[in-house]
């Protein structure tokens, strides 16, 4: 008999979390949930409609005045909690994860995920005391004072690629700012985040600072997107799904929008760089998650010169990190594609290159008979106005270019309306810093690929976001200011 895999609850919860309490939704509606490594049903959820959005939101709305009015070391003892109940189910979130979209948990470079999202809390928490306004004694018989204050009742959308920690980088200084939140996860990873619901009962965070909603985009995320008594909404997510919250927040009541959205991250290698680290690091930034992360990398320039060296390496680190693919529930280091959706996708670009005659290097194709797993592919010397050259794949898709000079690819590498990461790999820190105030994106690696900290500000230049996540900058998301005049 083969052993219970290391997480899997002996129940796993499947209702609404509103009020402090688990409940089915007021429809009785439910939708499943598609194991990708088996194509077989590995859950069946309740699915929130307009209905159960008016019911979290109200409650998050009562909840609000007692949540705002703690001590803000307060709120941060609540996160800390939660963090440290996080901790403690790391296990059950990966396997909840594994199941469902098909990362795997029990081998790097995915047990750092699980950390994140403890560690992301922490910090919120550890901020709390740092949410502070500004004073002024510039004009005669006046002091001037400014205020931070929560909005009120705030919302987080939040992705299937990286559902537990997209969800700590939201509610984490959203929760600690004194906002009472309604979260949506994904349909297509929706139990994780019921696991950070059941914690946060456990904790005794007071009833109504925390919901959340399982439910498609339409109609739930439309629902939340236009509620009247949602002040400000965190989403991370594609392009038109961004568009389309920014439009519903201006025909309802104008709220705030935190926008993360795609990308198609550039990675420029010059000639003196270090191919020890710059092969494996661009490797690693095209396999992680299968791909499907908004800062991997999807576009390689590599100088001239070194092309063909680096090529091979980086086919050959592909093919190690990429071929362990298997069950994600055990140790593996790549997990399939997270639905049906995704793959069919992927099989798309496939068939394109083809039609095009697009040079292939490696992989092309489906990696098995049964589940949603697909080869590691490069393709090279691809015409730059090619649509894998353009368009977000979020697969373990990479195209690899040449460059001759540093004008020449520095160009290349801004022609797009993409603008999350960009990453550059050379020895020479002059010509690195230079680059990197060239590059048309919100966070540049030097050295280094599809890196972030929790310390500085994370998001997108163009059409890749609009505002930021962590760092203090994610408190001037999740606040208004407000100005007093004191008249001496």
């Amino acid at each position: 008999m083969a052993s219970k895999p290391l997480g899997k609850p002996d129940t796993i919860e499947t209702r609404l979390f509103i009020d402090g309490e688990f409940k089915p939704s007021l429809s009785g509606k439910k939708f499943d949930v598609i194991n990708p490594s088996t194509e077989e049903v590995a859950a069946t959820v309740c699915e929130a409609l307009p209905e159960d959005v008016d019911s979290a939101v109200e409650a998050a709305k009562a909840a609000f005045p007692s949540w705002s009015g703690l001590e803000a070391s307060a709120r941060a003892d609540y996160i800390f909690k939660l963090a440290d109940g996080v901790e403690k189910c790391l296990n059950e979130i990966g396997y909840l994860e594994a199941i469902t979209m098909g990362k795997p948990y029990l081998a790097p470079p995915y047990t750092w995920v699980g950390r994140h999202t403890v560690d992301v809390l922490r910090y919120s928490a550890s901020l709390a005391m740092d949410v502070t306004g500004e004073s002024s004694l510039n004009s005669p018989e006046f002091v001037n004072i400014s205020l931070r204050q929560p909005f009120g009742v705030g919302a987080a959308i939040v992705p299937w690629n990286g559902p537990t920690f997209m969800l700590a980088n939201k509610i984490g200084p959203g929760l600690v700012a004194g906002n009472t939140m309604v979260v949506k996860s994904s349909e297509k990873s929706p139990l994780s985040a019921l696991v950070i619901a059941r914690i946060a009962n456990e904790i005794g965070l007071p009833k109504g600072v925390l919901n959340v909603l399982s439910g498609f985009g339409f109609p739930c995320g439309d629902a939340i997107s236009r509620h009247i008594d949602i002040r400000v909404i965190s989403f991370t997510g594609s392009v038109g799904t961004g568009k389309a919250i920014k439009k519903a927040s201006a025909e309802s009541n104008l709220k705030k929008v935190v926008l993360e959205l795609g990308g198609k991250n550039p990675l420029i290698v010059f000639d003196d760089a270090d191919l020890t680290h710059a092969v494996p690091a661009a490797a690693a930034s095209v396999i992680a998650n299968s791909g499907q992360g908004c800062i991997l990398t999807s576009r390689i320039y590599v100088q001239q010169d070194i092309a063909e060296k680096f090529i091979e390496g980086v086919k050959n680190a592909m093919i190690k990190i990429g071929g362990n693919v298997d069950d994600p529930t055990e140790k593996t280091t790549r997990g399939p594609q997270a639905d049906k959706i995704q793959f069919d996708r992927i099989m798309n670009y496939f068939q394109y290159a083809k039609e095009q005659g697009l040079e292939l290097r490696l992989g092309g194709g489906r990696a098995r008979s049964k589940g949603y797993f697909v080869e590691p592919t490069i393709y090279t010397n691809v015409p730059e106005d090619a649509r894998i050259m353009k368009e977000e794949i979020f697969g373990p898709v990479v195209c690899i270019n040449t460059f001759v000079d540093e004008g020449e690819v520095i160009e290349k590498a801004n022609d797009t309306e993409y603008g999350l990461y960009a990453s550059v790999f050379t020895r020479d820190i002059s010509r690195a810093l230079r680059v990197a105030k060239q590059l048309e994106a919100g966070s540049i690696g030097i050295n280094a690929t599809a890196t972030t900290k929790l310390d500085m500000p994370m998001g997108g230049w163009k059409q890749s976001g609009d505002g930021r996540e962590f760092s203090k900058h994610a408190w001037e998301e999740w606040t208004e200011q407000k100005s007093v005049f004191i008249k001496l």
